[in-house]
């Protein structure tokens, strides 16, 4: 079938689908300040009109694109603690799990701490901020739940220790970045969860 052809029976749906993972994929090769709605159409072979129809402006592709992380993150995130034997297992699940889900999507992080997305568009900033206080909360709601079975320190402060576990994730994906192939994210990221658990866990009582 004409390819031509085929690309016009998408649905609308479908074709905002196709816009936002060539969004994602471009920002990943790119790098976000780089792109355009031109290269975006180019890459689908289109018109940048076509891109227009669907999406109003950039700033809303980018909205869509934050939609769509959030979307795909929380189902896998999800997933990882459903299996955990416990809330400390939960969190080192949902640890690892987003390691693997950046690794994948090198593009990601590099889309929810966008300086240039939250400068220019209150709305995305205020939805990226949405997803990371949503996401702190999940990780302190799993901390206060780890108090009441004595697996951790009962005077963490489980708000901070959160958010130190979501710096955690931001940092190594950038010190890997900086490095390049020199070190890989889930080798680091291996080093560094244990010594998150040891700052975490319960001490003894009795010393």
């Amino acid at each position: 079938m004409d390819q031509g052809i085929a690309r016009r029976r998408l649905s609308t749906e479908e074709r905002q689908s196709e816009i936002i993972r060539v969004a994602v994929h471009l920002a990943a090769e790119k790098g976000i300040d780089s792109v355009t709605t031109q290269d975006m159409a180019d890459a689908m072979e289109v018109t940048q009109g076509a891109i227009f129809k669907h999406f109003p402006t950039k700033d809303d592709i980018w909205f869509a694109v934050i939609h769509w992380i959030r979307e795909r993150l929380m189902t896998v995130l999800k997933k990882a603690a459903s299996e955990a034997s416990d809330p400390i297992n939960a969190i080192e699940r949902m640890f690892f799990a987003h390691i693997a889900f950046i690794s994948k999507h090198p593009s990601i992080p590099r889309l929810l701490f966008s300086e240039l997305l939250h400068k220019k568009n209150s709305k995305l900033r205020d939805l990226i901020q949405e997803i990371i206080s949503g996401y702190e909360g999940k990780i302190a709601g799993l901390l206060e739940a780890a108090k009441e079975q004595s697996l951790v320190a009962r005077d963490l402060d489980s708000k901070n220790a959160a958010v130190l576990y979501i710096g955690m994730i931001q940092g190594l994906f950038m010190q890997v970045s900086i490095f390049g192939g020199k070190r890989l994210l889930l080798d680091e990221a291996k080093k560094t969860f244990p010594i998150y658990l040891h700052g975490i866990k319960k001490r003894d009582e009795t010393v």
